[in-house]
């Protein structure tokens, strides 16, 4: 059963998938807390300037205090923004990791039901594992500082969309509704 390699990866996968996010999300979270926070000083004081008829201590504001308040303000929330960017990261990484566990699952079993050459069905089953890997396993690599893993990153999704095709065209041609033997 050539299938089987990829019901084996896909659930193997899906345990590292689903325990590396929360640990992604755990390290990254905290900046987000504390930009969060760090935010409240410098736009709670442009909201008391504005409630306040733009004065501050009973006296009006000079402009260039109330640009640097608000470039203050500005800076606080461009913080928060970059920091929950690099929250969505690790989450979207997540996400694919088990998608292409579960896409692995599913190919392996359909595979198992398809009579078509072995060479072919090999081929077929490795393209799912290695655009899992290139695609989600380097994204998870890139998340943890590896650069270089972005460079074999392109090569993922267009080996699962071959991997698609291929198994398309096998199920086409070779679905016989009952288990196979190889």
């Amino acid at each position: 059963m050539i299938g089987k390699k990829n019901i084996a990866f896909g659930f193997l996968y899906l345990v590292l998938t689903a325990a590396l996010g929360p640990y992604m999300v755990a390290n990254v979270f905290p900046g987000v807390e504390k930009s969060t926070a760090a935010k409240q000083a410098p736009l709670g004081r442009l909201q008391d300037i504005q409630t306040n008829q733009y004065e501050e201590n009973m006296e009006k504001v000079p402009a260039d205090t109330l640009a640097k308040a608000n470039t203050d303000g500005i800076l606080a929330l461009n913080n928060v923004f970059n920091a929950s960017a690099q929250l969505n990261s690790p989450r979207s990484v997540h996400a694919h990791g088990n998608l292409e566990s579960v896409l692995n699952v599913i190919a392996g079993l359909v595979l198992c039901f398809i009579a078509i050459g072995r060479v072919y069905k090999q081929i077929i089953s490795g393209l799912f594992i290695l655009g899992a890997l290139l695609h989600s396993g380097m994204l998870y690599l890139a998340n943890f500082g590896q650069a270089w893993a972005y460079k074999l990153l392109v090569f993922g999704p267009w080996l699962l969309l071959l991997a698609f095709l291929s198994l398309g065209i096998a199920a086409a041609i070779g679905f016989k509704g009952e288990i196979v033997q190889d």
